[in-house]
């Protein structure tokens, strides 16, 4: 009797295990692999918990893509070691890109981090947190997002030399995920809710190259249509060089294939491409988005830019700038250069100072705002299939195929007038539309 008391204490006093995940969707998919291991540990997991006891123990998974999010890993890094040392929690374990990038600067400044580890250390991270890594449960994820979408990793790591960027340095090269491994993870989303796999990688059009000698990304796509229950695909992170246009016959056949491209272009002239090594030219990255346009006439593209790398002139930037007017993209982001060591561009002078950086971003967005108005305009009157992602306030709240979460546009239902169940896809008509939001009525309801 008192051994089984003694029991139910151990028990009930287990330390939770606390997920922080900072940074873009490829650190959401690792932290929800951590948490199915723990999890497939018996062990106490919970992801951004406010709660924690003296005992707990917090993993921060961070970002050192740029400045500004290097900077919200390193005060998120101090959060949490002050509290440790403070006693209110029991242990402080960083992983991700920052761990791999600084872990020796870090480990120096902030030593009551009790272990910094990198973006390959799951294994090494399991031993710190008592968990053994279960080959059995290659798959199984415990989902940070909403039960009816979750990112979809498909490789990681990337061979593409770009000047600015840092990702090789933290994620090493681009190693493909086997076809029949990711079937598999399909598989198991799809039969516990997932509706939509947005599909991830540093360079998703590099799929396959490595392991199976070609560009498989088509094959891939095909692959995970044939699943039942799956009923969106999405593509994230398309590289411009090299595209392999099979892709695009893979989304014109299949309907549970959104029409949708995220293809970061980063900037438009010949000499700022050079600088960037991006690999392209204007004049092929227009024919390009030409091309695309063309083989999937209603396709929804996004790009990302940057804004003031090095040497950029008056004249680069309103090149630009007459570029994104002209070709009107359905969506679009901009950043400003961060200029990062041991990357290429790091050896030019970063000579454009945050003020003019920042000014030319917003002189960006502001020609987007009007092409994304004008475009919503044009949707009055029309009806969407939109898939419900959540209820904030008055408003049930979705996207259309057209759409990621977090960074485009948002269909928004009055709540008072219609419902619609999270995680359902219902049919909108739209009735009403501003810069990045669509207002609409439910038509008819698909379950």
């Amino acid at each position: 009797m008192n051994t089984k008391v003694l029991k139910s204490k151990v028990s009930l006093k287990q330390p939770k295990i606390n997920v922080i995940t900072l940074g873009c969707s490829k650190n959401i998919y690792d932290s929800e692999v951590l948490m199915g291991q723990l999890r497939g540990n018996n062990l106490n997991v919970v992801h951004e918990s406010d709660k924690m006891g003296k005992d707990d123990i917090v993993v921060i998974n961070t970002c050192g893509f740029i400045d500004n999010a290097k900077q919200e890993s390193i005060d998120t890094i101090l959060q949490f070691s002050e509290l440790k040392e403070a006693g209110k929690i029991g242990k402080v374990v960083v992983t991700g890109c920052l761990s791999e990038r600084y872990k020796p600067e870090l480990s120096a400044e902030i030593s009551n981090v009790d272990a910094f580890y990198g973006t390959n250390d799951l294994q090494d991270i399991l031993k710190e947190l008592g968990a053994d890594y279960k080959h059995e449960l290659i798959g199984e994820r415990l989902l940070t997002t909403p039960s009816h979408f979750a990112y979809f990793k498909i490789a990681e790591g990337c061979n593409r030399p770009c000047s600015f960027c840092a990702i090789p340095l933290m994620r090493g090269k681009h190693l493909s995920r086997p076809i029949e491994e990711l079937v598999n993870e399909a598989k198991i989303l799809a039969k516990n809710g997932t509706k939509e796999l947005i599909l991830i990688a540093q360079d998703l059009t590099y799929y396959g190259l490595d392991i199976y000698g070609k560009r498989n990304l088509d094959d891939l796509m095909r692959r995970l249509s044939d699943i039942p229950g799956i009923e969106w695909i999405r593509l994230q992170y398309a590289y411009p060089s090299g595209f392999p246009m099979e892709i695009l016959d893979a989304m014109n056949e299949r309907e549970n294939i959104c029409n949708y491209l995220d293809m970061p272009l980063q900037h438009i002239t010949d000499n700022m491409l050079k600088s960037m090594r991006r690999g392209t030219t204007k004049q092929k990255t227009i024919d390009l988005v030409n091309q695309i346009r063309d083989k999937v006439p209603n396709i929804a593209m996004r790009t990302t830019l940057i804004c003031g790398y090095p040497g950029e002139t008056e004249q680069d930037f309103e090149e630009m700038k007459n570029w994104v007017a002209n070709t009107k993209f359905d969506r679009l982001g901009c950043f400003t250069y961060s200029h990062e060591e041991k990357t290429h561009a790091h050896s030019l002078v970063d000579n454009i100072s945050e003020e003019v950086k920042q000014q030319r971003v917003e002189e960006i967005m502001e020609i987007q705002q009007g092409i994304s108005f004008d475009i919503n305009q044009q949707k009055i009157g029309q009806t969407f299939k939109v898939l419900i992602d959540k209820k904030e306030g008055d408003y049930f709240i979705g996207r259309t195929e057209y759409d990621s979460p977090e960074v485009d546009n948002e269909v928004l239902i009055d709540a008072k007038i219609d419902y619609a169940a999270i995680g359902s896809f219902v049919n909108v008509k739209i009735n009403r539309a501003e810069d990045f939001d669509l207002y609409g009525t439910l038509v008819e309801m698909k379950f």
